[in-house]
């Protein structure tokens, strides 16, 4: 019998990448979600959407709510976008004190809520950890028509930006223990990769078809254990 999964994430599981040719955003055909329905006995729907932080995740979710009981489980994929900030309002004013889209601690307890109706909907949900960001080729697609130099002053440093990052990446990893959920880690897959930048498009946030193939593979092995203990 096909396991039915369906995915409320960002663009990261939306499969949005930089097209470097075209220059502009794209949808991978051969996104991760895609290779594993390919290749597995799986239905998947996607209601991941590009820019979409835990909030309008949760909105998405009462919008298909009785959707969900029909599908053995849910996957979210959430942070990249929360922990971002308005960098024309920093470049415009480094001094003052800006705030990430969803603060941290609100992060994490807006996320425990949204595992809670996934539970609630009947469907069992599982995390996704956040792909790493490359820090110095972020920092340069973010200041594009900025001012650099402003941005750098009230980050501190470049690297600030990969930390803050996986801030947000460890808060997932703190929630989907704190709810006894399941939790992929794409995180660490590509951190074993002596070049894992090699794996993101142009603007160092997205991965390129090479990272959707290696996630893809992430969760390919966890879809073969569940069958093997389900067999």
């Amino acid at each position: 019998m096909n396991l039915s999964v369906c995915v409320f994430g960002d663009s990261v599981s939306k499969g949005v990448v930089f097209d470097s040719v075209l220059k502009k955003y794209i949808l991978l055909r051969d996104c991760f979600a895609n290779r594993i329905r390919g290749s597995f006995p799986v239905i998947i729907k996607n209601y991941s959407k590009f820019g979409c932080t835990v909030t309008r995740g949760m909105e998405l979710l009462r919008r298909h709510k009785n959707e969900l009981s029909g599908y053995d489980y849910t996957v979210l994929e959430f942070g990249g976008n929360d922990c971002d900030f308005d960098w024309a309002e920093v470049s415009a004013d480094p001094e003052q004190d800006h705030q990430p889209k969803t603060p941290v601690g609100v992060f994490e307890q807006k996320y425990e809520e949204l595992i809670e109706q996934v539970k609630k909907c009947g469907s069992r949900p599982v995390l996704l950890t956040l792909p790493p960001i490359d820090a110095k080729r972020y920092f340069e697609w973010i200041s594009k028509g900025l001012n650099p130099g402003a941005i750098l002053k009230w980050l501190g440093d470049i690297e600030h930006i990969y930390r803050w990052h996986e801030r947000y990446n460890l808060a997932v990893c703190r929630v989907a223990k704190e709810c006894g959920v399941p939790l992929i880690d794409i995180s660490s897959a590509f951190l074993e990769r002596h070049h894992y930048q090699d794996l993101l498009c142009d603007d160092g946030i997205h991965p390129n078809e090479k990272g959707h193939r290696l996630i893809s593979a992430v969760i390919g092995n966890t879809i073969k254990q569940l069958q093997t203990a389900t067999a």
